[in-house]
């Protein structure tokens, strides 16, 4: 055998590793929480020792960053197929609330929230631009384009209106519960955005 198909084999048991100490951690963290997850019950889970959770992820909050990276990768997908089949701004808007309460539904109420007190947490691990979030970026150039195309006023920011939009969905998700009101103020929220990006 050679070095190289070692290199290799031993490089897919490392991946195999992290993946079920991911799977572990995420179940765990949906139960109890990250504050409140126990390290010894995620290792127990994904039959590894102790010290090998941290040689994968240093702290708890490293998981957490690395759900939110391969969440924000899916939404993207999703969201850059949606782009490619014919659109509007309203469909757009509520296509991203859709896939926001898609994640919401894949992590549950408890996990889906502490991933977003991370991701504005100013202790976060990394610090990142918004040119780092791909769906962020997906939906500002899907302004740009339609401001473009004389669909949106010409003095829209597509940057802080793409922000502003989400951190509206994520408000609205993270602070209330009753799924009634969640949807009309979720639908308002669209009517809204879309109010204050036309042509007048």
């Amino acid at each position: 055998m050679s070095s190289q198909t070692k290199v290799s084999a031993r490089e897919a048991r490392r991946l195999q590793t992290r993946e079920r100490i991911l799977d572990a951690a995420t179940a765990e963290f949906k139960r109890s929480g990250m504050a409140g997850a126990d390290v010894n019950v995620i290792v127990a889970a994904a039959g590894v020792a102790h010290g090998t959770f941290f040689f994968h992820f240093p702290s708890k909050e490293h998981v957490l960053l690395e759900l939110e990276r391969r969440e924000e990768a899916r939404i993207a997908a999703e969201f850059a197929g949606f782009l490619d089949q014919r659109h509007d701004l309203m469909t757009t808007l509520t296509e991203i609330v859709d896939l926001v309460l898609g994640l919401e539904q894949r992590f549950g109420p408890i996990l889906f929230k502490e991933v977003l007190a991370l991701h504005f947490s100013p202790t976060r691990p990394h610090k990142d631009e918004w040119t780092d979030h791909p769906v962020i970026v997906l939906l500002v150039r899907e302004l740009e384009r339609a401001r473009g195309d004389g669909e949106v006023h010409p003095e829209v920011d597509a940057f802080y209106s793409a922000t502003f939009f989400l951190l509206g969905i994520y408000g609205v998700l993270t602070t209330t519960d009753n799924t009634g009101t969640r949807d009309a103020m979720l639908a308002k929220l669209v009517s809204t955005a879309i109010r204050g990006l036309e042509v007048r």
